[in-house]
């Protein structure tokens, strides 16, 4: 009998214990393979994107709650974002990091007031941002947002005309240090931090896009303080 010959159930056979050859690395070298990956990375990496980049039977998961465990307390933490997982400066040493920072342009009330809206209420569509804060939105700000990718677009509403509905990002998430949505902060902190007015400024009363809203706004976050 020639090799070509050979019957599939001999040769399957011969080729399976192959798969033992491969052992993955000790859990400790999964762990720098991890810190590495996390490190050069800019932006969050999920576990399934880790397990995709190290060697066949590596568990990214186990690897990384490891290294989270090991860099608390550190200048730098391994922290969730969402559904991923990424290195970012300890929060108590954040004021390092003040005179390295730029802004180059801070974002319109009425674009603070739809970002929050959908942070607190996503899915949500265009025409309920505007029920919220009682005035329209125009495409400028919904655009603005877009482009800072801390919003983007959901499903689609099974409703008349299906409209498209809003929801923040993990990037909006990472800006702000927040692991989940429902780590936002309330009313109370929100003023605090001098995000929201105690009452309306002056001559509100003629602008368009900065219509009265405060009112609903307040309700909006009450619930969620």
């Amino acid at each position: 009998m020639t090799e070509d010959q050979i019957p599939p159930s001999e040769s399957t056979e011969d080729e399976g214990p192959r798969e033992s050859l491969f052992e993955a690395p000790p859990l400790a070298e999964q762990e720098r393979m991890v810190e590495a990956i996390l490190f050069a990375s800019a932006e969050p990496v999920s576990i399934a994107d880790l397990n995709a980049r190290m060697p066949h039977g590596c568990d990214g998961a186990a690897a990384v709650e490891n290294l989270r465990k090991r860099y608390e307390g550190r200048g730098v933490n391994v922290v969730r974002v969402a559904e991923a997982w990424a290195i970012r400066t300890a929060p108590d040493l954040g004021y390092l990091m003040q005179k390295e920072t730029v802004e180059t342009r801070k974002l319109s009330r009425a674009a603070i007031e739809t970002l929050a809206i959908i942070a607190y209420h996503q899915p949500v569509t265009r025409a309920e941002i505007e029920e919220i804060r009682g005035v329209s939105v125009s495409r400028g700000t919904i655009d603005l947002l877009l482009e800072l990718e801390w919003i983007r677009f959901g499903r689609r509403r099974m409703t008349p005309g299906r409209p498209v509905t809003f929801v923040v990002t993990p990037s909006f998430l990472d800006h702000f240090g927040l692991e989940t949505p429902r780590d936002l902060p309330g009313l109370k902190d929100l003023r605090a931090a001098g995000l929201l007015d105690s009452r309306p400024p002056p001559g509100r009363q003629g602008d368009e896009e900065e219509g009265d809203g405060d009112e609903d706004q307040a309700d909006m976050f009450e619930d969620d303080a």
